[in-house]
């Protein structure tokens, strides 16, 4: 498994968790209370393995960044939340960041 797909896994898997975090509703209800623990477990566990290939700078940018943007738009689907057109804006600058850092930052090695 490629580095970049295990950083997939684990943003996916930190998407889930969080978004199980709130269903879990202060870790009162029991099944989303163990979907939280599992997608952190996964999330983490996948980002430590990312970590012996990239660097951590690019690899938090990345995970952060990407998760921020696809809670976002989990949020939207499942609770309703809105997203103005400054949010969009700022969202629209978190991918873009995470784009010049890969594509054209020195530190970005892989």
């Amino acid at each position: 498994m490629t580095a970049w797909l295990t950083l997939g896994i684990a943003i996916v898997a930190e998407v889930i968790g969080t978004t199980a975090l709130k269903a879990s509703e202060g870790f009162t209800r029991l099944g989303p209370s163990v979907v939280v623990v599992a997608g952190y477990a996964v999330a983490f566990y996948c980002l430590s393995l990312v970590l012996r290939t990239i660097p951590v700078g690019v690899t938090y940018a990345i995970w952060s960044g990407l998760g921020i943007v696809l809670i976002t738009l989990v949020a939207f689907v499942v609770y309703g939340q809105k997203i103005d057109l400054a949010g969009l804006l700022g969202m629209g600058l978190i991918i873009a960041g995470v784009a010049v850092l890969n594509v054209f930052s020195k530190t970005a090695t892989h």
